[in-house]
């Protein structure tokens, strides 16, 4: 058995063959877990958890608060103001099985061109981030955090919380890397380390300390026949982690399916 930590089967890009991508990678052995980036994702997500083997993760990511100074890439994905506290904790408690809160965090990457509105832009990311960790800390829940361009202020905001959780789609260096562990969260290592070289990080991060994720339909590993991603491809990133740890394959799944159960408790 191997873990999915963070896919989005929730999202449209599945709606002509979601059961099937599903069958496929339960058939493969590999359990989800789908994660929500809005309200409507995550209710999806919650939907879709009703399957055996897959579980749900629920939260307002970044890209998609609504703060009038970017626009967001997506067109399919709904925009919110606020995160809505007591509306997220009615979801979280209509399934047991919500896993995490989360996907929420920081994203820098498209940001207004004033230093004025680029202050109020982070700033709005940081109250939102903020009151999903107040509630996570409430719940007891585990956290699944998004980070892009903002490792720093991240690290500053999860100081101030007791939270265990993962670094979705970690890219910063051995150092970030040494703050988030001495926190206690784990790495979340996907499809990205075929695009960015994190040989170094991977290497140097206890196996007892990486969860696996494709992040789909995202990040498709080079050599499987599809553009877009899906759960089953997981075992491309097991592969790839094995090789640059010196571990063999059937380890690296061993290892990091314990990882998710431990902090998960699934």
């Amino acid at each position: 058995m191997i873990v999915d930590t963070h896919a989005h089967l929730d999202f449209p890009h599945y709606d002509k063959d979601r059961d099937k991508v599903i069958k496929r990678s339960l058939d493969l052995g590999v359990k989800i877990i789908n994660v929500g980036v809005n309200y409507e994702t995550s209710k999806k997500a919650i939907e879709l958890s009703k399957k055996e083997g897959v579980f749900a993760a629920v939260g307002l990511h970044p890209t998609n608060i609504d703060t009038d100074l970017v626009k967001n890439k997506e067109n399919f994905s709904s925009l919110e103001k606020d995160f809505d506290s007591k509306k997220y904790e009615k979801l979280i408690k209509s399934s047991s099985k919500v896993v995490m809160l989360g996907e929420m965090g920081l994203d820098y990457w498209r940001r207004p061109k004033t230093n004025k509105k680029k202050e109020e832009f982070k700033k709005k990311q940081k109250e939102i981030l903020s009151k999903q960790l107040e509630l996570a800390n409430d719940l007891e829940l585990p956290v699944n955090i998004h980070c892009r361009s903002a490792h720093d202020d991240l690290i500053g905001i999860l100081k101030k919380f007791d939270l265990k959780g993962i670094i979705h789609c970690f890219t910063g260096d051995k150092e970030k890397a040494r703050k988030y562990l001495e926190m206690g969260f784990c790495l979340g290592i996907n499809g990205i380390i075929f695009k960015l070289d994190l040989d170094d990080v991977v290497k140097e991060t206890s196996i007892e300390k990486i969860v696996l994720e494709t992040d789909c339909p995202y990040l498709t590993p080079p050599g499987v026949e599809s553009k877009r991603n899906e759960p089953a491809f997981i075992k491309e990133v097991a592969q790839k982690v094995a090789e640059i740890k010196g571990l063999n394959l059937e380890e690296v799944e061993e290892k990091t399916t314990e990882n998710v159960k431990k902090l998960l408790k699934i």
